[in-house]
């Protein structure tokens, strides 16, 4: 057996201290020691050392009577940082706000993280769902437009084994787990040129994103549109929206 070989720049301590961060999200936004060993995977005496240290640095909020944490306002420094970061995001942010006036409907960008996508930029409506509204919100790249649409763009083979090895999370009864149905989407997405749902994460939402290419031909990310299907039906989705969203998908130039 080849042993591994040990990465000696790697700092455990801190990977640790990442692991803290990452526990928080909107199912988890005020947590207790106890709470954050469980779901890090530390001990207690561990996880409660990093936390007071990240709770001294400001990372990490306390409340003085429940003693639960909670992220601070460096947790949005770092969301501030990402977004002045990524090229992609500054040239679309216009597009989208335009795009947004003419549909009268939610659009957002999302990126491709491993096997889930993240949704760098969002622009809601007034009937838009707070958590709809924000932006980070990861979701299985397999039931969602813009996972299937960046999908649609591999090669045959890596494109076969995304849709046969990535992990699916249901969020609906109507979330899609016969992973044949999934491969029939995609397909239908490479030859159409963009992704289409319908209430694989939200009940009666129907999701179309087309995907955003950079100058290899490699899907960095989509623009994404969600709409009611109490309102909207595949065809005119089709029809009145898919233009638009691959009109702009195209007009954004990445090296």
């Amino acid at each position: 057996m080849i042993k591994e070989k040990q990465d000696t720049l790697f700092v455990g301590s801190l990977e640790k201290g990442m692991r803290i961060l990452s526990v928080f999200d909107e199912r988890h936004s005020a947590l207790g020691l106890t709470e954050i060993a469980a779901l890090t995977g530390l001990d207690k005496s561990a996880a409660q050392r990093l936390t007071n240290t990240l709770h001294k640095i400001g990372y990490l909020n306390k409340d003085p009577e429940s003693r639960r944490y909670s992220p601070s306002l460096k947790f949005l420094e770092l969301g501030n940082a990402y977004l002045w970061s990524d090229p992609l995001v500054q040239l679309a942010m216009p597009k989208l706000i335009e795009l947004g006036r003419k549909l009268g409907e939610r659009v957002n960008v999302a990126r491709l993280d491993g096997h889930e996508i993240v949704y760098v930029i969002r622009i809601p409506t007034q009937l838009t769902s707070f958590g709809a509204m924000i932006a980070g919100r990861r979701l299985s790249a397999l039931t969602t437009s813009s996972g299937r649409a960046m999908i649609a763009c591999f090669a045959p083979e890596e494109r076969k084994k995304a849709v046969e090895t990535w992990p699916i999370t249901a969020l609906t009864s109507k979330t899609t787990l016969d992973r044949a149905k999934i491969a029939a989407a995609i397909e239908e997405a490479a030859a159409c040129g963009y992704g289409l749902t319908q209430s694989e994460n939200i009940l009666n939402e129907i999701g179309i994103a087309a995907p955003i290419l950079a100058g290899d031909r490699r899907p960095v990310a989509t623009v994404q549109c969600s709409v009611s299907s109490l309102k909207w039906s595949i065809e005119k989705v089709r029809s009145e929206i898919a233009p638009h969203l691959m009109e702009v998908a195209n007009s954004i130039h990445l090296p």
